[in-house]
This record gives C-alpha cells, sequence and structure tokens, in this order.
C-alpha cells in the first residue's frame, strides 16, 4: 500500500506539453512494490498516447530516487511466483513509451531504482546521487534490465564490478561512465530536468518521437542496418507539417509553432 494512504506515484504537468511522475512512497525509501510498479505502469501506458505530452519527466523527489525493490514481497516466495509476476509486462508501457523520458534523479538509486532510471532516455543526476545493484548481496541478481542496460550503457568492465560486488558508485562515476546524461548540483535537479523537458516539449514531436525509436532500435542493429533505418525516418518526416513549419519559420526568422503533425 502506498504511505499514509496517498497514491504511490503522483502525477502533475507542470509545464505545457510536460507530464512529471514522482515516486511516492518516502517512508520506504521509495521501494518498488508491486502496487506502485503498476500504477507507474499504467500512468506510462496513458502517457503515452496523449498528444498533449510530448515529454515526460520521472522522479522520486529531492531526497531519494527509489531504494531498490520491495524484499518483503519477495521473500519466502517460490520461482513460479516471480515468474508469474511478469514484470516484463508490467515495466513494457516504461520501455516502450514513444515519449522522451528524463529521470531526475537524486539520492539513492539502488537496485530495481537504478533499472527504473536506466528505462529514461536522459538521466539528470545530482551530486550526491548513487547508482548501485546490489541484488549479488541477498542471493539473486538484476531481473528487471539490470545486466543488459547497464552495459549497454557502461561497458562490460564497469557493468561486471557493479553487478558482482553490489557496490555503488557516485554521480560523478556513473556520469564518467555514461550512465548519466548531466550532472548537477542536488538543488537543481529537479528544474534541470523541468528546463530540459520543456526544451524538448516545444520540439516537433513526430521528430522527437523517431529520434528515439532510431537510437533505441539501432543500438541492437548493424550499422548498415541502423543507417537504413535513420534515412527512411527521416524521409519520413517529410511529410510532417511541423517539417515544413520548421524550414519555413527558419527561412522567416521567426519562432516555429509545431503542432505534432
Amino acid at each position: 500500500m502506498a504511505d499514509d494512504n496517498l497514491p504511490s506515484v503522483l502525477l502533475d504537468f507542470p509545464a505545457e506539453g510536460v507530464a512529471r511522475l514522482r515516486l511516492n512512497r518516502p517512508q520506504a525509501t521509495n521501494a518498488l512494490s508491486l502496487e506502485l510498479q503498476a500504477r507507474l505502469s499504467r500512468h506510462f501506458a496513458e502517457l503515452g498516447e496523449d498528444p498533449a505530452v510530448r515529454c515526460i519527466v520521472l522522479t522520486g523527489g529531492e531526497k531519494v530516487f527509489a531504494a531498490g525493490g520491495d524484499i518483503t514481497s519477495m521473500a519466502g516466495v517460490g520461482p513460479i511466483d516471480i515468474y508469474q509476476r511478469h514484470t516484463e509486462r508490467v515495466w513494457a508501457p516504461i520501455q516502450h513509451c514513444p515519449k522522451p523520458v528524463i529521470a531526475a534523479v537524486c539520492g539513492y538509486a539502488y537496485g530495481g531504482g537504478c533499472e527504473l532510471a536506466m528505462h529514461a532516455d536522459i538521466i539528470v543526476a545530482g551530486h550526491g546521487a548513487k547508482f548501485c545493484q546490489p541484488e549479488i548481496r541477498i542471493g539473486i541478481m538484476p531481473g528487471i534490465g539490470g545486466t543488459q542496460r547497464l552495459v549497454r550503457a557502461v561497458g562490460k568492465a564497469k557493468a561486471m564490478r557493479m553487478a558482482l560486488t553490489g557496490a555503488p558508485i557516485s554521480a560523478e562515476e556513473a556520469w564518467v561512465a555514461g550512465l548519466v546524461s548531466e550532472l548537477v548540483a542536488d538543488a537543481q535537479v529537479q528544474e534541470r530536468a523541468l528546463e530540459m523537458a520543456r526544451g524538448i516539449a516545444a520540439m516537433p514531436p513526430l521528430a522527437a518521437e523517431q529520434i528515439k525509436e532510431v537510437i533505441l532500435a539501432g543500438m541492437d542493429a548493424s550499422l548498415e542496418a541502423a543507417l537504413a533505418l535513420e534515412r527512411k525516418a527521416n524521409a519520413l518526416l517529410f511529410a510532417s507539417h511541423d517539417q515544413k513549419e520548421g524550414m519555413q519559420a527558419f527561412i522567416d526568422k521567426r519562432p516555429p509553432r509545431f503542432e505534432g503533425r
């Protein structure tokens, strides 16, 4: 259940085209309970289909992002119980969200929290943030992409170190390794993430969605296949109203008015 009978995920719209999802289990350091995961999944499914939403900010607030999974819901259960939870289905709307997602990370992003942050397209972290995959310390391993997304983000050597030792890395280490997109002062994380989200929301949404889709699809394709995806996606955008508007606005030396069509 959510703490103090409040929703475990809070949704607001702090700027035009921007949705913000905040994990809200402060008494449990935003541990990812089954209820929280389900609620987060529903929000992403709805926001991904909402044409008024052009960018999503995901945060745990100013003190902690998420300190891992809810261990009490896993202790004592068997493999069939874990399998039948089908976390891949619960997290699918986050993984496949067509809108750009920015994670604003302060404090701990441990275990499932680190895996959740890695579902975002951009991670803005505070200097005091820490990232960790500590599952080995309780006899298990990352199970929501922590091995696969981590190795793609930071490479084999650092991913092995994090997953096999369970030791955290600092925000600066995460930035140097390529896990974090931007590093700012802790007090500036939320505003910087919103500032970036407002900028992305002002861009043509069709172009933003195509950029995200091609980058993600191309990561696991050969270079030639990925370049072919890029060429076709770029050509497709020339059929959009926003392409005509963007280029004409550039010629006219005026701000463009993107409509997402």
